[in-house]
């Protein structure tokens, strides 16, 4: 009898090559698989103005989420990173501007030092691997996993990746949730029906509208 398929060390080789690939790419490359993404949450995302939005601050060599951040906070987004408060636990939201003081949080990722915390409506996540079910392959923490599903309104997730980071499936477990939107240099896509389905930028936005939507409660923590 065979043994049992180990995901969790598939997922520790995925993610080591996956990350081994994109710290590779020349740095002409990377800008421009940067730019991409970037024009597409530009044309797809605008809808997201105006509406608290948490993301991560990039960290070897993953996408550039603050162009978009900063489009997004002229609109009138509040932004926040996210912090480890302890291990196991869900992570907080604080409150985040050009010029804040930071401090360094876990594996030494700027946190603001002090700022409120808030509960984001929309998430931008980095993704080291997705598959055609809009899962992803974090860092294998689970704290994302962990917040998504104890905050009492999910944010719309958007992850960003490169496209040689899609995999035909990332083997997903009970605990991991699916993405609403991923976003690679080649384009859009939207979970439907528990599948990726690649959709035009105006598609986008009108969904992102209907989404939006639909969430209540999100925004400063009282």
């Amino acid at each position: 009898m065979s043994e049992p398929f180990d995901w969790r060390t598939w997922r520790r080789g995925m993610r080591r090559d996956l990350i081994a690939a994109r710290r590779a790419l020349p740095a002409s490359e990377r800008a421009a698989r940067n730019t991409a993404i970037d024009e597409q949450l530009e044309m797809g995302f605008a809808p997201v103005a105006g509406h608290t939005v948490a993301f991560c601050w990039p960290v070897a060599a993953e996408p550039e989420p603050r162009f978009a951040v900063r489009r997004w906070r002229a609109g009138g987004s509040v932004a926040a990173l996210p912090e480890v408060v302890g291990r196991g636990q869900s992570l907080a939201f604080r409150v985040w501007w050009p010029g804040v003081t930071m401090t360094p949080g876990v594996y030494d990722i700027p946190v603001p030092q002090d700022t409120e915390r808030v509960t984001p409506a929309v998430a931008l996540v980095p993704v080291n691997g997705f598959d055609g079910a809009g899962y992803r392959l974090g860092y294998g923490g689970g704290y994302f996993d962990r917040t998504l599903a104890a905050l009492p309104q999910r944010p719309l997730c958007i992850g960003l990746g490169y496209e040689f980071a899609r995999l035909p499936t990332i083997h997903p477990q009970m605990h991991d949730i699916p993405f609403d939107f991923i976003v690679t240099e080649a384009g859009i896509e939207s979970r439907r029906q528990q599948r990726l389905v690649a959709i035009e930028a105006e598609q986008a936005a009108r969904e992102v509208v209907r989404r939006l939507a639909g969430l209540t409660g999100a925004g400063h923590e009282r």
